[in-house]
């Protein structure tokens, strides 16, 4: 699916969100199913069962995206739901950021540079200087937003199964 909305940044609103919500459900689905299938079609050839994906949605909660733990970010384009992001805290001072997703419909109108900009907002209310996170060579687009968007690759702080790079970015320098 490709994109269909000009590109209109303003647009663009992002706030927080309560993750057990229908809205926020649905689009942690369409993220999972987007990040598996693309998973599945590159080592297996094919997309990912129902059953497969349904599962590995179960095996990857999100409840941590809420207080004290975190927080869950929801955009919307034109008021319309699109994007997520979610912010779980590491340590004291840094925070993880995971479940990062703008539906392929409204990609390239701004939106990921709208949801990190808040993803920004949300860790420095959250007491954090630092942001980190994980994800597959593969996943080259989000990988190009991260780069375009202040984060830079750091050593690897996490072995799970599909962390294959890692991205750190310091909240404490000021934007160019």
């Amino acid at each position: 699916m490709t994109n269909t909305a000009p590109r209109r940044p303003d647009l663009w609103a992002v706030t927080t969100a309560d993750v057990t919500t229908p809205e926020a459900l649905e689009l942690l689905r369409e993220y999972y199913y987007d990040v598996a299938n693309r998973y599945y079609l590159l080592h297996l050839g094919r997309e990912g069962t129902p059953e497969e994906l349904e599962t590995g949605l179960a095996d990857s909660p999100s409840d941590d995206l809420a207080a004290p733990t975190g927080l869950f970010l929801i955009g919307r384009y034109d008021g319309t739901t699109h994007s997520c992001a979610g912010l779980r805290r590491y340590d004291a001072t840094t925070v993880e950021l995971t479940r990062v997703f703008v539906r392929p419909t409204v990609r390239a109108t701004g939106g990921g540079a709208r949801l990190l900009a808040a993803v920004d907002e949300a860790a420095r209310a959250m007491g954090a200087d630092r942001i980190i996170l994980d994800t597959r060579l593969d996943l080259v687009e989000a990988r190009a937003m991260y780069l375009r968007n202040g984060y830079r690759e750091i050593p690897a702080y996490n072995s799970g199964p599909y962390s294959q790079v890692w991205y750190g970015k310091d909240l404490t320098v000021a934007a160019p």
